[in-house]
């Protein structure tokens, strides 16, 4: 019979053409590769916006005050009363042992004066004042070395200072005398009477 001849031949056929068609290989999915997520970190936060601080002013410190020496009263003839005034004595080698103030300016007493009066009789209107300046003294003058305190004492002028006077003499400077030692005042006759430097005794040196 033809059919089962057909059939054979058909199968060998189908059995050659399986044989020789190249194997199906099998198409593996690709692998999915997961993202790798790195861990970061939370975002910094900026800081805040702050207020620029606050420029605070140092307290001012104040100077401490310095009170100006005192010079509420100025002696006729220009010379400032800065406090008590001091009389010395210094020896002169033409006079011998005479008055003078704490800088070692001579001192004098004017013949025209009263002794023990208690007023000046060398003042401003005639310019005596200027050429004899007046010893004066803001409290009790003070006896230096070889002074004897208790002939010290003040009368008040008329410009209100407080002049010095020694043995109720008061108690004058000589323009003319620029150094300590200077006695160029001795003996002279001027403004209504003679003028004379002072012993440590109290007495003027008429000599």
């Amino acid at each position: 019979m033809k059919y089962p001849t057909l059939l054979g031949a058909f199968l060998t056929i189908a059995l050659l053409l399986a044989a020789c068609a190249p194997a199906a290989t099998p198409t593996e999915s690709p692998a999915t590769i997961e993202p790798t997520i790195e861990a970061t970190e939370p975002p910094t936060e900026l800081p805040s916006a702050t207020e620029p601080p606050v420029a605070t002013e140092a307290p001012a410190t104040e100077a401490p005050a310095t009170e100006a020496p005192s010079t509420d009263a100025t002696a006729t003839g220009g010379v400032p009363v800065t406090g008590a005034a001091t009389v010395n004595v210094s020896e002169s080698a033409d006079h011998g042992s005479i008055l003078v103030d704490a800088n070692g300016m001579a001192l004098y007493a004017f013949m025209a004066d009263t002794q023990n009066g208690d007023t000046s009789t060398c003042g401003d209107d005639d310019g005596c004042a200027t050429e004899w300046p007046p010893l004066v003294s803001d409290g009790d003058p003070v006896a230096g070395e070889g002074v004897d305190a208790s002939l010290l004492g003040t009368i008040t002028r008329d410009d209100g200072t407080m002049q010095v006077t020694y043995n109720g003499w008061p108690l004058y400077l000589f323009e003319e005398d620029t150094a300590a030692g200077d006695t160029n005042g001795q003996g002279i006759d001027e403004f209504g009477g003679l003028w004379f430097l002072v012993s440590p005794t109290g007495e003027a040196i008429q000599q």
